[in-house]
């Protein structure tokens, strides 16, 4: 079973992205902060990560630039209520990049695309 690390500061992203993804027959573990996920990384080996940008202390991107020191292949999706980060040059360093919505079609199609079996 393929799984994915899931870092928000949202309790309802955890919630809503979590059901969607143990449906299609993922592994979903979440954190709340950069700083946990950067902790339990080594020992979870996650296939992808789903990583929030704007959370208290460590922000997504400073947590991307660790990830990709870590694993340069890990493949990082960065998920955001606001489409303005997209044009930020420092988020071209992941893999992919969503806005935050209800209507999960992209996230899942963005995640597909990057698990491979």
């Amino acid at each position: 079973m393929k799984k994915i690390l899931l870092v928000d500061d949202e309790e309802s992203i955890h919630l809503l992205y979590r059901e969607e993804l143990e449906e299609l027959g993922f592994e979903v573990h979440s954190t709340m902060s950069g700083e946990e996920a950067l902790n339990i990384l080594p020992t979870l080996r996650p296939n992808l990560v789903i990583l929030d940008i704007n959370m208290p202390g460590m922000n997504g991107i400073d947590v991307l630039r660790k990830i990709k020191e870590m694993d340069a292949g890990m493949p990082v999706i960065l998920s955001s209520a606001y489409q303005e980060f997209k044009q930020d040059l420092s988020s071209w360093a992941s893999d992919d990049f969503i806005v935050k919505s209800a209507d999960m079609s992209q996230l899942i199609e963005s995640v597909m695309r990057h698990i491979r079996d």
